[in-house]
């Protein structure tokens, strides 16, 4: 495999190539804006999502979409999960035959509810798709901070070759081949993120925390098994180990819009005080399309639902949740 090129300057992006770059491949970095590619050429850092953190020599950025892909044998799909049939579409017939593409975004299509390796390979029929996934924040990868994440793909030998291509003494990737759960996973453990942050600022304790991540990881797993994921890979770095993070780690922003909120911000006031994208917001809609496609019960994504979108009081939406009916914990459970 050769050279290498990410689209998507956002945190995680340019936190992969720097880890490519790292790794010895030379990596291009695309930036949608011209201009911003050029003033992180010049600085060699990406003040606006990573300040401080200066790029190796192996990473060119670049604007010119045609300049990214060149010669790539990996493209790295690191945009928002809204933007990316918009962004890939045009850039498709550029990808070099035989390059894989790597799916490093976390959420559904809005208007589809697809997953992203589906968006892919209609973009980009016939192409070796995979996905990254797991607890990750871009901060800690790129400063070479131990983690370890989950690369899937239907094409085993794909997923062996990324696995070598991608694993640093800071980084461990374990194979899977079930990208629908991997994916599932790491779409909605946002929104469960937001839930948790709904409930830490009404200061509700750490006690309804555990409650929240336990039972999200029960309605992740339901969804994750109708569509045709596995129990086990829910119970996995893409499942658990994800939701615990994104739910309890001081960099998530899922969990801070979930704290501003229930502190009395407006959904508009907290998104538009940071570049950083809770993909929560734009998944919990596209996670409750399939969730009634499939008769899965998902209460806690229907709350977070009400409280972003239909003006619901963050304390009435959490009492919801506890006022339902008492049942077996069994019941529901996901199961092989």
């Amino acid at each position: 495999m050769s050279g290498a090129a990410v689209v998507g300057a956002g945190s995680w992006g340019t936190a992969l190539a720097a880890h490519l770059a790292r790794l010895g491949t030379p990596t291009r970095l695309w930036a949608r804006d011209a201009a911003v590619a050029r003033s992180m050429a010049a600085a060699r850092e990406n003040p606006r999502y990573l300040p401080g953190v200066r790029l190796p020599d192996l990473v060119e950025i670049t604007g010119d979409r045609d300049e990214a892909l060149a010669g790539a044998g990996l493209v790295v799909v690191a945009v928002p999960s809204h933007f990316l049939r918009g962004v890939l579409t045009p850039m498709a017939p550029f990808v070099p035959p035989g390059a894989i593409l790597l799916s490093a975004t976390k959420g559904l299509e809005p208007a589809s509810a697809l997953r992203m390796s589906e968006v892919l390979s209609q973009i980009a029929p016939g192409r070796t798709v995979a996905v990254l996934s797991g607890p990750s924040f871009a901060r800690e990868v790129v400063l070479g901070r131990p983690t370890a994440l989950v690369v899937a793909s239907s094409d085993v030998a794909a997923a062996d070759e990324l696995q070598g291509r991608l694993t640093a003494p800071g980084l461990r990737l374990y194979t899977n081949r079930d990208v629908i759960g991997v994916e599932i996973g790491g779409a909605l453990k946002n929104v469960m993120a937001i839930a948790t942050g709904l409930s830490d600022g009404l200061e509700l304790g750490e006690n309804a925390r555990a409650a929240l991540i336990t039972r999200g990881l029960a309605e992740i797993g339901r969804l994750a098994v109708a569509l045709g994921g596995r129990p086990a890979t829910v119970s996995g770095l893409a499942g658990l180990g994800d939701l615990v993070l994104t739910c309890t780690g001081a960099q998530s922003r899922n969990h801070a819009l979930g704290l501003g909120i229930a502190r009395g911000r407006s959904l508009a006031e907290v998104e538009s005080s940071t570049p950083m994208i809770a993909e929560g917001v734009r998944t919990v809609a596209s996670a409750l399309t399939l969730a009634r496609t499939k008769g899965v019960s998902m209460p806690i994504c229907e709350q977070v639902s009400a409280v972003l979108f239909d003006g619901r009081a963050v304390r009435d939406a959490l009492q919801a949740l506890l006022a339902r009916e008492p049942r077996p914990e069994e019941e529901g459970a996901v199961r092989g």
